[in-house]
């Protein structure tokens, strides 16, 4: 049985958890530093709001323990505000979280909350998956070793990076589970 953890300090990790358990992985609530020394095989960090996200990160004292995880190999999904703490840098902001990811990051591209958005891309190595982006960033940059798995008119939403998956969108509020099947292989070393 694969064990996931999921930043669940705010955001929609719920639909993570439910998206995980119904592909038979099972999960727990990473929300205190003892948490980290579960035997993870992957962890998620999810939407929602990267500054709060970030600031509990480093309130709670998991930011770098669980930097030093990633670097030494910890599979990671990011989708949209775990993208943000991820990237090593993110336009027009000086605070950087993680900065596991050597992307650069511009925040809400896509506009506000009027601005989100449903369309189906080309994921590669998967083809077609659904794509929900709320409040969503997008990749302006990427650094040497960054895979480029999607773009949307031109603009970067999804990268790999050695054991990093980062998406600027909501895969775990579709009804396809291809994402995080990709994952689940990540973490499970099939892919």
């Amino acid at each position: 049985m694969v064990l996931i953890g999921v930043l669940a300090l705010q955001g929609d990790f719920a639909e993570h958890k439910i998206k995980l358990a119904s592909l038979g992985a099972e999960t727990v609530d990473i929300r205190q530093f003892d948490d980290l020394h579960k035997p993870l095989d992957g962890i998620v960090l999810p939407g929602g709001e990267s500054t709060v996200q970030g600031k509990l990160l480093n309130d709670l004292s998991l930011l770098e323990p669980l930097r030093e995880k990633i670097i030494q190999g910890l599979p990671v999904l990011a989708t949209c505000a775990g993208l943000i703490l991820l990237s090593e840098h993110v336009e027009n902001q000086s605070k950087m979280y993680l900065a596991t990811l050597p992307v650069t990051v511009r925040r809400n591209a896509y506009g506000r909350q009027l601005g989100s958005f449903f369309t189906h891309l080309d994921f590669k190595n998967i083809g077609q998956v659904p794509a929900t982006f709320i409040r969503a960033p997008y990749i302006s940059e990427v650094r040497n070793g960054v895979e480029i798995l999607s773009e949307h008119h031109g603009k970067i939403v999804a990268v790999r990076y050695q054991n990093q998956i980062a998406l600027a969108y909501h895969p775990e509020v579709d009804n396809d589970n291809s994402i995080h099947s990709y994952f689940l292989k990540i973490c499970q070393n099939k892919e």
